[in-house]
C-alpha cells in the first residue's frame, strides 16, 4: 500500500515538472505568437536574448511536452485498470473523458490562446481507445516502428525547406500580430487569432500535416502505456541508481541529437535527428526528476511539484490566463517587449506562485475546479466523500 501511494505522488510530481517546462516553452508563444516564435529574426533580439532563445529551443521546447504525452499514456492505463476493478465500462468512460478534453480545448483555443494542447490530446485519446487493451509488447512494437519510420524519413528530407508561406506574407502577418496583440482589445485579438493565418496550404499539404501530427505524437503515448503495464514508475526510491544512469546517458545524447537541427546548415551531410532528440531528452528529464524525487522525497520542494501536478489541468489554464494578461493588449500589453531572458525569470516566478497556490488550495479541497468538472462529465455524478475514499483505495491497490 505504501509503495503504491508513493508511486501516485511520483507521477503527480513528474506532471508538475512537465508543466514547468511547458510554461517556459509556451512563453515564446505568449510573447511572439505561434508563428513568430520560429521567425525570431523579425524581432531583432539582443545577443543575450538570442542566447536565452536558443537555450529554450534546445533544452526546453519539444522535450517537456513529450513528458506530458508519456504521462497521458501512462495514466490512461491506470484509469483503465481502475475502471475495470470497479466493473465500469472502460471505453465509454474514457471516451467521455476525451470528449470533455476536446470541448475544453476548443473553448481554450477559441477564446483564450492559440497554443492549446487539450484539443489534440482529446482527439488522440479517442484514437488510443483502439490500443487501450493491447498487450505491452504490441504497444512497444508500435512505438519502435513509428519512431523508426519518422527517423528514417528524416534521411530523405530535401535540403530546401518546403515554403508554407511567402516571406512578404509572413512579415505582414507578424506586423499585424505584433500591433494587435500588444495594443488591441480582447475582441480584436480573438478575431485575429481565429481568422488570420499566414500559411499557404493546399488540400494535399493540409492532409499531410493532419496525418503527421498523430504520427509524431503516438510513439510517446505508446511508450507511456507500455511503461504503465510494466510499472516503470512504481518505486522511485528503490530505482534511484537506474534513474541516475538514465539521466547521465540520455540527457547528453538527447541534446546532441536536438542540436543537429541547428548545425546541419553548416555541416550539409548531417541529418536532422532533432525529433529523436526530443524523445530521448524527455525520457532523460523523467529520469532526472525521478532521481531528484528519490533524493528529496518528502521535502516541501517535492510535495509542491506533486500538488501542482494534481491540479495540472487547472494550472495549465491558469498559465494561459496569467500570461495572456501580461502580454496582450487587454492586460499589460508586453507582447514582444519583455525579451526571452526576462520571460524565463517570469516563468520561474509564475511557477513558484502556482506551487504555493496549489499547496494552499489542496489543504481545503480534494480536486481542482476543472478536474472536478472533468470527473463529473466522466461519471455523470459528483463524487461524495465516501466515493473519494473508495476510489483512493482502488488506486492504492
Amino acid at each position: 500500500m505504501r509503495a503504491t501511494t508513493k508511486r501516485i505522488g511520483f507521477i503527480d510530481g513528474i506532471r508538475g515538472w512537465a508543466l514547468f517546462g511547458i510554461l517556459l516553452a509556451n512563453l515564446l508563444i505568449f510573447q511572439y505568437g505561434i508563428f513568430g516564435k520560429d521567425e525570431i529574426s523579425y524581432f531583432d533580439l539582443s545577443s543575450s536574448n538570442l542566447f536565452s532563445y536558443y537555450f529554450v529551443k534546445l533544452f526546453i521546447e519539444n522535450s517537456f511536452m513529450p513528458i506530458f504525452t508519456f504521462l497521458f499514456g501512462y495514466s490512461l492505463i491506470l484509469m483503465r485498470n481502475s475502471l475495470k476493478k470497479r466493473q465500469l465500462r472502460v471505453k465509454w468512460h474514457l471516451f467521455r473523458r476525451f470528449i470533455m478534453l476536446i470541448v475544453l480545448g476548443v473553448l481554450h483555443s477559441t477564446f483564450l490562446w492559440e497554443g492549446d494542447i487539450l484539443l489534440s490530446y482529446g482527439m488522440m485519446g479517442i484514437l488510443l481507445l483502439l490500443f487501450v487493451n493491447r498487450k505491452p509488447k504490441t504497444l512497444l512494437i508500435w512505438a519502435i516502428l513509428l519512431l523508426s519510420f519518422i527517423t528514417v524519413g528524416s534521411f530523405f528530407e530535401t535540403e530546401e525547406d518546403i515554403a508554407l508561406t511567402t516571406d512578404g506574407k509572413m512579415e505582414t502577418y507578424l506586423n499585424q500580430t505584433t500591433n494587435i496583440y500588444s495594443s488591441g482589445s480582447y475582441s480584436e485579438i480573438k478575431y485575429h487569432r481565429n481568422h488570420k493565418d499566414p500559411m499557404e496550404l493546399d488540400g494535399e499539404e493540409a492532409a499531410l500535416m493532419l496525418l503527421a501530427i498523430p504520427l509524431v505524437m503516438l510513439p510517446m503515448f505508446f511508450i507511456g502505456m507500455h511503461a504503465a503495464h510494466k510499472k516503470w514508475l512504481v518505486n522511485p526510491l528503490k530505482n534511484r541508481n537506474k534513474y541516475k544512469t538514465g539521466m547521465i546517458m540520455l540527457i547528453p545524447i538527447g541534446l546532441i541529437l536536438k542540436a543537429t537541427f541547428y548545425i546541419k546548415e553548416s555541416i550539409h551531410w548531417l541529418v536532422d535527428l532533432s525529433y529523436l532528440g526530443d524523445i530521448t531528452l524527455a525520457i532523460g528529464y523523467i529520469c532526472l526528476f525521478a532521481f531528484v524525487y528519490g533524493k528529496f522525497f518528502g521535502s516541501r520542494f517535492v510535495i509542491g511539484f506533486e500538488n501542482l501536478g494534481k491540479l495540472s489541468l487547472t494550472n495549465y489554464i491558469m498559465q494561459t490566463i496569467i500570461c495572456t494578461f501580461i502580454f496582450y493588449g487587454y492586460g499589460l500589453g508586453l507582447f514582444a517587449k519583455m525579451g526571452v531572458t526576462f520571460s524565463i525569470v517570469l516563468g520561474i516566478i509564475i511557477f513558484r506562485l502556482q506551487l504555493y497556490a496549489s499547496t494552499l488550495y489542496l489543504k481545503y479541497f480534494k480536486q481542482g475546479p476543472l478536474e472536478w468538472l472533468l470527473r463529473i462529465f466522466i461519471y455523470f455524478k459528483a463524487p461524495t466523500k465516501k466515493r473519494l475514499r473508495t476510489e483512493k483505495a482502488y488506486k492504492n491497490g
